[in-house]
């Protein structure tokens, strides 16, 4: 098994050797951990967002660019080897990171290290490494104080601890953020209690939104180009017919679909919890069983709304 530490350093070294050139600024925390800046104060580039989400997924996957052509925006292409580790061990924002007036949802490979989310039991797995990879979507630096408690609760020496950091409204940021395409679909298959080890290969394309002056605008964009454009085809092998959780897989099956995804956050008074969780998942999911041959595919994408928010 890769190691998903080591695999996503490798990109992390290659943003800060080619720093200048792809737009990212690197530079040691007071506590000694390093700090790769993505678009706080750096504009970063495309191949800082490829880079960015590579790393988020361990090595397990990567990421290219094309172009949406019905959208005639760019679009992300992402194919994941062993989804299940690469996404939800990996790649998933599933580590709260809280201190100093500091909050922020914490992904990337340093998260099987910790290893302190119920999924790890359900997937079976941890990892051990000396060095401890570790990505942020904020507007704000962590400050050195959750930076060693990240550290310590990875076990690595803290001069060992890399974090990757961008906001949501940025260009490394948002094209980390619908990298994570395949993932949703994954988290979706196992929160309908799949079993996720059964998935041998991920693919998708999504929509990368124009980049808003605020953050509130940039969620909502980026959870709307994969609620609305994400599309994801799944290869698994299972003796058990699935169907009947394809159809549950879909952004679109969701009782909140339909609405631009910032429209549907003030309904809930900006309550994130309150919207749906079934609604977090791309507008097409195809699913490939080869154990069956069978090929199923759902969903639609809504294109209309994608153009009426991103080209007013």
């Amino acid at each position: 098994m890769i190691n998903l530490n080591e695999s996503a350093f490798k990109r992390v070294k290659e943003m800060i050797d080619r720093s200048d050139e792809v737009g990212v600024s690197a530079f040691k925390a007071g506590c000694g951990a390093t700090i790769v800046d993505a678009g706080i104060n750096s504009n970063g580039s495309y191949e800082a967002g490829r880079l960015f989400a590579e790393a988020c997924l361990g090595g397990l996957g990567s990421v290219s660019f094309a172009v949406d052509l019905e959208l005639s925006a760019p679009s992300v292409v992402v194919k994941v080897a062993n989804p299940s580790v690469a996404c939800l061990a990996s790649q998933y924002a599933g580590w709260a990171l809280k201190g100093e007036g500091f909050y922020a949802l914490g992904s990337g490979p340093a998260r099987s290290l910790y290893g302190n989310e119920p999924l790890y039991a359900t997937l079976g797995y941890r990892e051990r490494s000396s060095v401890a990879v570790l990505a942020i979507e904020s507007s704000k630096f962590p400050p050195d104080s959750l930076l060693e408690t990240v550290a310590a609760c990875c076990k690595v020496d803290i001069s060992n601890l890399y974090v990757l950091i961008a906001p949501t409204n940025s260009l490394a940021g948002s094209i980390q953020i619908v990298s994570r395409v395949v993932e949703t679909a994954l988290h979706k298959l196992f929160e309908l209690g799949y079993d996720v080890s059964k998935v041998l290969h991920g693919f998708g394309t999504c929509p990368i939104p124009p980049l808003p002056e605020d953050f509130m605008t940039a969620m909502g964009w980026t959870n709307d180009a994969v609620l609305y454009g994400g599309k994801v085809w799944i290869t698994l092998r299972d003796e058990v017919a699935v169907d009947s959780l394809v159809e549950k897989l879909p952004s679109s099956s969701s009782s909140d679909y339909g609405l631009p995804f910032l429209d549907l956050f003030k309904r809930y008074n900006y309550d994130f919890y309150q919207v749906d969780p079934m609604l977090f998942s791309p507008a097409v999911v195809t699913i490939n069983n080869l154990a069956t041959g069978h090929l199923s595919s759902v969903g639609r994408e809504n294109v209309e709304l994608l153009r009426r928010e991103w080209f007013r």
